[in-house]
């Protein structure tokens, strides 16, 4: 159970704080084992939170009802009055250590609530505006709690967003079908010979739609290749994590190729064993000499998310601090402090009998 209420937030609630952090991305917490210190626990903050706002849409009473929900929370989140919720009050330190623009965080419930509204994808550029708003406004934030504003970087931290998702949508055909979900260009399937009402309502791979898919994938693997141009703008102890982060995406869809293009009958899994060896390949990279020093200035950035650079561009200081004495720890203490008592609790949960447990599920 996920606390939504001011109230204080009782113990037991944390075991929904750990399953999330353990239970979501693995790729996103293989990557983030290479973060610096500095950065590793504002990065699972930001992460706990998305993770969170994604579940209040999909499993509260009604989508527009959550969405309501979350805008409220991000109000009191910049308002420096952050709600009892760890997952909130945990952002809230992030938000206002790093000055983190508002843009970003509404550009992600605008992705929550394209997938409420049942949006229809029609081309490519328009999957590209649905991955620049539930995975390249992401890409940004991370960029900018890194201490990196210059366009340049934003713009391939965004980049690298949106071709995650798109290795996701590929990765997820058969399972979004089945839920009714549809990201693939619509204008796409049809020139390839396939009506997507038709595949919606009965999903089957065919080579049509491997067709398909290889488009998308070979979009991909473009914008992966971009985005790479952006790293060497990070600090030079980030750059392993991203580099680990656009390796083991991208071998998402390396496997996917090498499985027989047919993410309908099953999902395309990178093995544990690989993703050390590209994790091992992302620190050599990030010691290169090319690597530390190839900036390409002035690419113009992907159209679906030139917005967000425009955005982090303009944004202002934030008018509203947390309160005196909240936190009474720095921003780092304080957010280790909470996943050591996470770890302690779920301990606990794990010990407590199951009679005892069902009174907290």
């Amino acid at each position: 159970m996920l606390m939504r209420s001011t109230e204080t937030a009782p113990p037991y609630d944390l075991d929904a704080c750990v399953a999330l952090m353990r239970g979501g991305s693995k790729s996103f917490f293989a990557a983030s084992r290479l973060l610096p210190q500095r950065m590793r626990s504002a990065s699972v903050a930001l992460y706990a939170f998305c993770r969170v706002a994604d579940d209040v849409v999909d499993d509260g009473e009604s989508p527009e009802l959550g969405l309501q929900e979350l805008q409220h929370r991000l109000n009191k989140i910049y308002q420096g009055q952050p709600l009892a919720n760890l997952e909130d009050q945990a952002l809230a330190l992030v938000v206002h250590q790093h000055q983190l623009p508002r843009a970003l965080l509404d550009a992600l419930l605008d992705g929550f609530a394209w997938d409420a509204q049942g949006r229809h994808y029609e081309t490519i550029a328009d999957t590209h505006a649905y991955g620049a708003r539930v995975a390249g406004a992401v890409g940004a934030m991370m960029c900018w709690i890194m201490g990196v504003r210059h366009p340049q970087a934003l713009a391939r931290a965004c980049e690298l967003g949106v071709a995650m998702q798109l290795t996701n949508i590929c990765r997820d055909v058969g399972e979004d079908a089945r839920n009714g979900r549809l990201y693939l260009p619509r204008a796409w399937l049809r020139e390839a010979g396939i009506d997507p009402s038709a595949f919606l309502a009965e999903p089957v791979c065919t080579p049509a739609l491997q067709s398909v898919i290889t488009r998308v994938l070979d979009e991909a693997d473009r914008l992966y290749n971009l985005s790479s141009q952006g790293i060497g703008y990070l600090p030079r102890d980030c750059r392993a994590a991203i580099w680990a982060a656009r390796l083991i995406y991208a071998e998402i869809g390396h496997q996917l190729r090498r499985d027989g293009l047919n993410p309908v009958a099953h999902r395309a899994v990178v093995g544990s064993t690989r993703k050390l060896a590209l994790l091992g390949q992302a620190q050599c990279m990030a010691t290169w000499p090319a690597a530390l020093s190839h900036r390409t200035p002035n690419v113009p950035p992907l159209p679906a998310i030139a917005y967000l650079v425009q955005a982090c561009e303009a944004a202002q200081p934030l008018s509203e601090s947390l309160p005196d004495g909240y936190p009474n720890r720095n921003l780092v203490d304080r957010i280790e402090w909470m996943l050591s008592l996470f770890e302690r609790l779920e301990r606990e949960r794990q010990a407590t009998p199951p009679t005892t447990l069902a009174r907290h599920s």
